[in-house]
């Protein structure tokens, strides 16, 4: 009984990480399918970029709670062990950047993954909010934020003598900074795409207002 329950349970966990919401929102609501647009990605950024901070609201927001709810699927039907999340989290996340919906290609996960670690851990959440939005009000880049953050969030996990949790970590390290490898490049090259706030976007605006003045 408990093998049947665990294994519906860990597709449904897989199929909630998959759910296309950017292409969804992108199609439903402006007729644009956001694969066609801008770094073609299907995640909060390009959205954001494409369609509007509207639009990148509510994807960040179903891409960042559909980890939540997937990782405390087994806690929701009473499935057991605390390490179980882990599993279901990781579930969501290689949905969302494999899609069954999307012939198995995805987003980059960033959003998701945050809403696996809330679900797990809220405090260590609390933790990993502290790494990025720093870094995301100095750099403007979503991407750099982002694989700085899961460098220093992998770190961190030692201090909580969690070995599932830091081993997930890991693999997320790889998986995260392979599927930025467009954007390492760009950053490495001065061009990575910048948010409309922050300190390097502000400095950059008044750079290229000087140099059209």
């Amino acid at each position: 009984m408990f093998a049947m329950k665990f294994a519906l349970l860990l597709i449904l966990a897989y199929l909630i990480g998959s759910f296309p919401t950017g292409v969804l929102v992108g199609k439903l609501f402006y007729h644009k399918d956001i694969r066609d647009y801008g770094s073609h990605n299907i995640g909060t950024t390009n959205t954001f970029r494409v369609l509007g901070p509207k639009a990148g609201t509510l994807v960040f927001l179903v891409d960042f709670f559909k980890g939540t709810l997937a990782t405390c699927l087994p806690r929701i039907f009473h499935l057991g062990d605390h390490h179980l999340f882990l599993i279901f989290g990781a579930a969501a996340i290689f949905g969302h950047a494999f899609s069954i919906f999307l012939k198995f290609k995805g987003g980059k996960a960033v959003a998701t993954t945050a809403g696996f670690l809330l679900g797990y851990n809220v405090q260590f959440f609390g933790l990993c909010a502290s790494f990025f939005i720093p870094l995301l009000l100095i750099t403007s880049m979503v991407s750099f934020s982002s694989l700085i953050s899961v460098v220093l969030i992998f770190i961190s996990s030692f201090f909580f003598h969690d070995t599932f949790l830091t081993v997930m970590l890991g693999v997320l390290v790889v998986l995260i900074w392979w599927s930025h490898r467009a954007n390492i490049k760009r950053i490495i090259a001065g061009n990575e795409n910048l948010i409309s706030f922050g300190l390097y976007y502000h400095i950059k605006q008044k750079q290229d207002k000087d140099k059209k003045e």
